[in-house]
């Protein structure tokens, strides 16, 4: 399965789909470079995900996660 680089442009995660790797380390490698060519207007984000195909990447980027419980939130 590869690694996919995607730009992520809020309010409404728009994804664009930068490049595919085979392995991680590449993957990594490419989205830091991108990353560090960013100004401080660039409205965006570069993440790495791991796939079966653009499709199911999309669809992670998409759902919806419950946050992390708070420590101590636990009485």
């Amino acid at each position: 399965m590869p690694y996919f680089v995607y730009k992520i442009t809020p309010p409404f995660k728009q994804l664009e789909k930068i490049d595919s790797f085979p392995n991680f380390k590449e993957a990594s490698t490419f989205a830091k470079s991108v990353r560090s060519g960013m100004t401080e207007t660039d409205n965006y984000t570069v993440k790495v995900i791991f796939a079966e195909n653009e499709l199911q990447a999309e669809d992670v980027f998409n759902q919806v996660r419950e946050p992390e419980p708070m420590t101590g939130d636990d009485y």
